[in-house]
């Protein structure tokens, strides 16, 4: 059994009586252990399939079709209470611009525990504790010192890193990483993708990443689906359709790459 299955799912923006179709019969799997890429230029749908996943969507979009099963059971369907319990227990949420994403006005520690006094009945202590942990596992440095700092304190990769640490936490059993090192300069860029392949390969954590590079996307994830206007293109093993690509626009797509020989050779790393 998959331990994410998307099935014909069809999203789609309402604005007054006009009707647009964002995502259009996607139907995918994440297995165990697995990093699956989903690439696509803005507006393939690629982001709104993630935020689907979660009941994430903004309030003017909608499932239209299709169904979402985690662990054999269609979430797609689940109540805002049961999702209130499955986001950041088992599916955990990494967005692009952490700057956003994180509360300005509390320290990252505090952050970083949120889930956990959602789901867990432990004490502040071992919260803390737990928090340190794993901002340890995401390779923030001197952890005690910077629990205390505000996000406008870090630097841009360290905001990241505390973002992850915050989607892991509660050690979900997948991990959804929306364009997380688009805003990064490329050594910081290098950095997180490590980290997010250290995750997965000590914590067998599932990871879903979202990229409109497919550079990226080879030098992380096991299997990729290509995305174009809302449809699933192409989908196979990352190094058969970086060598030998079917589609015109996922030939587009390598095209883009800079250096498309040093991708491959980081890969084989």
């Amino acid at each position: 059994m998959s331990l994410l299955e998307i099935k014909d799912l069809q999203i789609a923006f309402f604005q007054g009586e006009v009707t647009k179709h964002v995502v259009k019969e996607l139907s995918f799997s994440i297995s165990e252990g697995e990093i699956v890429g989903i690439v696509g230029e803005s507006g393939s749908g690629k982001t709104q399939t993630a935020l689907s996943i979660l009941q994430l969507l903004r309030e003017n979009a909608k499932i239209v079709g299709g169904s979402i099963f985690f662990c054999g059971n269609e979430i797609s369907k689940y109540t805002e209470k049961e999702m209130q319990i499955l986001r950041g227990k088992e599916i955990g949420i990494i967005f692009q611009e952490p700057m956003t994403a994180l509360n300005p006005v509390h320290p990252i520690g505090k952050q970083i525990e949120e889930s956990m006094k959602l789901h867990l009945k432990i004490t502040k202590e071992e919260r803390r504790k737990r928090a340190l942990e794993v901002m340890r596992l995401v390779e923030l440095p001197n952890p005690e010192e910077l629990y205390g700092k505000y996000p406008h304190q870090l630097s841009g990769g360290m905001r990241q890193r505390v973002m992850i640490a915050s989607a892991l936490c509660m050690e979900p059993k997948l991990l959804i990483a929306d364009e997380p090192t688009t805003a990064l300069d490329v050594t910081v860029q290098a950095q997180i993708i490590e980290l997010l392949k250290k995750i997965n390969r000590v914590k067998k954590t599932s990871i879903l990443f979202i990229s409109h590079d497919l550079g990226v996307i080879h030098r992380l994830c096991d299997r990729v689906i290509v995305m174009n206007d809302g449809k699933k293109v192409e989908e196979g093993k990352v190094e058969e359709i970086f060598k030998s690509p079917k589609q015109e626009y996922t030939k587009k797509l390598l095209e883009a790459i800079p250096n498309r020989q040093v991708s491959l050779r980081r890969r084989r790393r």
